[in-house]
């Protein structure tokens, strides 16, 4: 047990490389990962258990006794990427198709794999939660709305799927790792000891899937719409995280926003766009969904390694079911 424990805890000090290694393998050999396709909802839900194993019914209580910090994450998310989709589309004289593209991702809500970069990252991960949770629910009519206004285009966004979707692969898995860890008490430890060798070889799996099933979009999309992505996520990044300081929030709550601000519900947008515009409006989504994952293991990893400066208002012990996974 002590080697698997070991085992864990160099995987998630070097979860970024594996990514890495791993999305460049799967785009140059996609038939050896493509039947990883139907299990990435599974996956997903397997590192979300996982996390609910680390929380306290007081991280929650804590995002209650502060709502501001979830408006200004909602907020936030709705007005940086958005904003910033459509700048970068005037920029870069983006083609009607593949500005439309873009505009889509960029106001779809947060992605549900940022909630795993925010607890790989040690932030506050029942903030992470709220504001995917939050942006999801009002998705229904922001998000059509946000393409009507900037890319003149209006969306029919089902809401009962949407929830449905978030409830399934976030929300569920959550509450069931919670009530496990009440029922079973500090039986559990040793399973939170492994957690991250199950969530770094997860969400390996689940890139891999979407590179490997993404391949031949990926070949065709061009140079520009690739930079566009990267620019798209890098300021959603920065935005994010400079907005939480410009609030003053704490190290865990900056880290959360950033990550909830820059990574998308990308699976959406290329789902939306292929049924409601042409194929290639999907691709800066599919790009995307391949991009945030790797972008924001990066970050997390760099993130994991920040120290909280001597003006936070973090009082010993807060976020401590977040933090001791990866300890």
């Amino acid at each position: 047990m002590r080697a698997i424990i070991i085992l864990s805890k160099f995987l998630g000090n070097t979860f970024a490389y594996w990514v890495l290694i791993f999305a460049v393998l799967s785009y140059l050999m996609p038939q050896w990962f493509i039947f990883l396709k139907p299990a990435i909802i599974p996956l997903l839900g397997l590192v979300m258990f996982g996390m609910g194993l680390t929380l306290k019914i007081e991280d929650f209580s804590e995002v209650i006794r502060h709502p501001g910090r979830v408006a200004l994450g909602v907020i936030a998310h709705f007005i940086i990427m958005p904003g910033v989709a459509w700048l970068l589309c005037q920029v870069f004289h983006l083609p009607a198709e593949i500005a439309i593209g873009v505009i889509l991702v960029g106001c779809c809500p947060s992605g549900t794999s940022s909630n795993v970069m925010a607890w790989l990252a040690k932030g506050d991960l029942a903030l992470a939660v709220a504001i995917a949770a939050v942006t999801t629910l009002v998705a229904p009519i922001l998000t059509p709305a946000l393409i009507w206004l900037l890319a003149s285009a209006y969306l029919s966004v089902s809401f009962i799927d949407m929830l449905y979707s978030i409830l399934q692969m976030v929300m569920l898995p959550i509450i069931l790792g919670v009530m496990a860890q009440k029922i079973m008490g500090r039986r559990i430890d040793v399973a939170i000891d492994i957690l991250p060798l199950i969530s770094v070889v997860s969400i390996v799996m689940i890139v891999a899937a979407v590179v490997s099933n993404s391949q031949s979009k990926i070949a065709e999309s061009g140079l520009v719409i690739i930079v566009v992505v990267i620019i798209h996520n890098t300021f959603g990044f920065l935005l994010g995280y400079f907005t939480a300081k410009l609030f003053k929030l704490p190290l865990a709550q900056r880290k959360s926003l950033s990550l909830e601000v820059g990574m998308q519900n990308s699976g959406l947008g290329a789902a939306l766009a292929s049924a409601h515009f042409s194929p290639i409006a999907a691709v800066p989504s599919a790009l995307f969904s391949v991009w945030h994952n790797i972008s924001g293991a990066l970050l997390s990893t760099y993130f994991r390694k920040m120290k909280e400066d001597s003006h936070s208002d973090v009082k010993p012990g807060e976020n401590g079911s977040t933090n001791k996974i990866l300890q």
